[in-house]
């Protein structure tokens, strides 16, 4: 047992002789010394390797792509706001009075033909007016038949005397009398046929109901409006365009909508409005659009290609957005060891077309830029160029 603690003793007593020597070495090693002398001296202790005569090696912040701004070809683009409107509204009304709604035939969004019955009216009393009228053009014309028998029988014994020229021109003018209220009856005959056929309310061209007023059971009043029909299904956006604007438009042009999710339906201007409006200052721009493409009442954007125009443009990644400010990072010449620092610059942005946004100005096609990563870059950082293969090697 004694012989175990002196063994331990012994240990410890090794292990705190060799701490010593350790800490004794490494107080007089000429490092050691030399990082004393800088904090003396005022000197940053990185700086330990060039008091030693070895150069410090500088590391990169991040590893880049590069890209340089390209030259491009943009179409120049208008942009308007409109919308949506039906190419024309004919409104559906009674052109008879007093007549009771026995039937509807149409409701909103029903496709119709020209022609197509969409309210029936009451018609009895009409019917009735009708062969009243029949029997008025039946005894018309038997009185006609009458006149016209004595008139002729005048005629014939005109220059026998055996009637006064008087009773004569009596035969004579009954008859003109009779044919007169005979055309008068057939023509008031005409005018309840027109009333029959008045009882029945069709359209007026192909096209679809966009609202209805007819309800069963009404009483209608000649011009009354029963229906709104969108004629032929046509559509159209009427865009408002500035009147300095108005001469890049012309008839034939296309024209891109952009539709709520995101859709687009293309159409094609019909006509620009020969007048401003004195208020707005706008003129309307009117634009053919597929049928059934949208609802009229919708108010959409609309974009045309007015022409060709140079400009100067980076991939969206090289342009990185802080405080409200767009920053490209230029790559400034290559050092000693093939590293860059990075030079922050403010830029001010244009149009984006697919993967390219357009810079207004201040870069040279000939400057370097960072690819990407911008958003962990800090001006005057420094990074490695590194060359990325076609096949992403």
């Amino acid at each position: 047992m004694m012989a175990n603690k002196l063994t331990k003793k012994t240990t410890f007593l090794i292990i705190a002789a060799l701490l010593v020597g350790v800490s004794a070495w490494f107080w007089q090693h000429p490092l050691h010394q030399a990082e004393l002398a800088e904090k003396r001296a005022g000197r940053p202790a990185a700086n330990n390797a060039k008091a030693n005569g070895t150069p410090s090696a500088v590391k990169a912040a991040l590893s880049v792509e590069v890209t340089h701004p390209a030259i491009v070809q943009w179409p120049m683009t208008l942009v308007l706001n409109g919308s949506i409107y039906p190419w024309q509204e004919a409104l559906v009304s009674a052109e008879i009075s007093g007549l009771r709604i026995q039937q509807i035939l149409a409701d909103v969004g029903t496709q119709v033909s020209k022609g197509q019955p969409l309210v029936m009216l009451a018609d009895e009393t009409v019917k009735a007016d009708l062969q009243k009228q029949l029997a008025t053009v039946d005894r018309d014309k038997a009185a006609l038949a009458e006149a016209k028998s004595n008139a002729d029988r005048a005629r014939e014994i005109k220059d026998s005397g055996a009637l006064s020229a008087q009773k004569i021109n009596e035969y004579l003018i009954a008859e003109q009398t009779a044919r007169a209220n005979l055309a008068l009856s057939e023509a008031e005959l005409e005018n309840q046929r027109i009333r029959l056929r008045q009882t029945k309310v069709v359209a007026p061209d192909d096209g679809v109901i966009s609202s209805r007023a007819a309800n069963l059971g009404n009483v209608v009043s000649a011009g009354t409006e029963l229906f709104r029909l969108v004629r032929q299904g046509r559509i159209e956006w009427r865009g408002e365009v500035n009147g300095d604007q108005q001469t890049a438009l012309r008839a034939g042009q296309s024209v891109r909508l952009t539709l709520t999710g995101g859709h687009t339906v293309t159409g094609k201007v019909r006509l620009i409005s020969p007048t401003v409006d004195n208020n707005t200052r706008n003129a309307l721009v009117y634009v053919d659009i597929p049928k059934e493409s949208a609802k009229p009442g919708m108010y959409v954007q609309g974009q045309v290609d007015i022409g060709q125009q140079q400009g100067v443009a980076v991939p969206l990644s090289a342009v990185t957005y802080r405080d409200g400010f767009a920053y490209v990072f230029e790559l400034a010449a290559a050092d000693a060891q093939g590293l860059r620092k990075v030079i922050q610059r403010k830029v001010q942005t244009g149009r984006t077309r697919g993967e390219q946004i357009e810079l207004l100005g201040g870069l040279r096609a000939e400057t370097v830029l960072v690819l990407s990563g911008g958003a962990f870059l800090n001006d005057g950082d420094t990074v490695k160029v590194v060359t990325v293969s076609k096949d992403g090697a």
